[in-house]
């Protein structure tokens, strides 16, 4: 208990059971319990949209981990993100049942294209507890696969972020193929329910929320905990040099990869959270540029700072939100331009600048 509470100061702490507050009590109480004409009420929109950065959220503090604690840059995070919504995705297809446009057992899409059975990798995928596992396993497997090759082989810098970025390339191509059983271009959409509670009920989707700020919170913990222990002073000896942690006696190979790993399994984690919320999952998830864009999320809100991943996640994807409606031809431009300036005028981040800032004499 006492390592817990090491984690945080009081101030923090209190931060956190506020911000634990506001999102799994009043928000959902301002969503169920007050009319939509109320001036208080929190509109089902908001819900999902805030619910959709929290999970967007949880892959910024998995990339902070490796990039910003470690020194990898990874531009492959989409892949992982979304290997977890379609191991989710999978689940919901198969809970449609005969609810679908053709009345079958199998998904629509499988019906259409003349699939007459199951593909063996999707047995076992209307259990929910399998899906969960599934969550995990698949982004989990590949990332110490294939980071047990890259890693002792040594790759770092541009050019592991290089072959990342092929490795997520080449998956997107793999399931925008129909008969991939992914349902090609259009992957999963149109889900009915989840463990039996319809997606569309509003009670649903603010359950759905409450994980999701939970689930945040969870990962949040998890990682301070990592960074504020040997463990996290060897991750960032590796990221400040190398070199000398393996004079030193260390092998920085074993703790690449156990970082590589777990931070693959929480973008599976959010992408199985992000997917009933939203509604759908196809292969532009696993576009190279949103993985970078995981990257510029973490850049803007603090490199190495895990409330500045979160704060970074939420600043882009708010504005992003508000970019798309307000200037829908022109807001790549912007989400650039941030970019640049970041680096070349904030380079510690919004939170190095807040820190700055906090640090002037009056």
């Amino acid at each position: 208990m006492r390592r817990v509470m090491e984690l945080y100061g009081t101030q923090g702490w209190l931060t956190l059971g506020g911000a634990a507050l506001l999102f799994m009590v009043i928000i959902p109480l301002l969503n169920l319990a007050l009319p939509p004409e109320h001036v208080f009420h929190v509109p089902d929109h908001i819900v999902a949209l805030m619910g959709k950065i929290m999970c967007y959220a949880i892959v910024a503090l998995a990339m902070d981990l490796i990039w910003g604690y470690t020194g990898i840059l990874s531009l492959g995070h989409g892949l992982f993100f979304a290997l977890g919504g379609y191991a989710m995705g999978m689940y919901l297809m198969r809970a449609i049942g005969r609810e679908g446009m053709y009345g079958s057992d199998l998904p629509d899409f499988m019906v259409f294209l003349d699939w007459k059975e199951l593909p063996w990798y999707w047995l076992g995928s209307d259990h929910f507890g399998f899906a969960l596992l599934l969550v995990i396993l698949a982004p989990g497997l590949l990332a110490l696969v294939f980071g047990y090759f890259a890693f002792r082989s040594r790759v770092k810098g541009v050019y592991f972020a290089i072959i990342t970025q092929a490795l997520t390339f080449a998956f997107m191509l793999l399931f925008f193929r129909n008969e991939t059983g992914f349902g090609g271009n259009n992957g999963f959409t149109d889900f009915k329910r989840i463990l039996g509670f319809p997606l569309a009920n509003p009670s649903t989707k603010v359950a759905l929320f409450i994980t999701t700020a939970f689930t945040l919170l969870a990962v949040l913990l998890l990682c301070r905990f990592i960074v504020c222990s040997k463990l996290g002073r060897v991750l960032t000896a590796i990221r400040d040099a190398e070199s000398r942690l393996m004079f030193s006696g260390y092998d920085p190979l074993h703790y690449k990869l156990f970082v590589w790993t777990l931070s693959a399994v929480l973008c599976g984690i959010a992408g199985a959270l992000y997917v009933p919320q939203v509604g759908i999952i196809n292969p532009s998830e696993m576009s190279p540029a949103n993985s970078i864009e995981i990257a510029v999320w973490v850049a803007l809100g603090g490199r190495g700072s895990l409330a500045g991943a979160i704060l970074g996640a939420g600043l882009v994807n708010g504005a992003k939100s508000w970019l798309t409606v307000a200037f829908p031809d022109i807001w790549l431009y912007f989400l650039g331009l941030l970019f640049i300036l970041t680096t070349l005028f904030i380079p510690k981040g919004v939170i190095g600048l807040i820190g700055q800032l906090r640090g002037r004499p009056k």
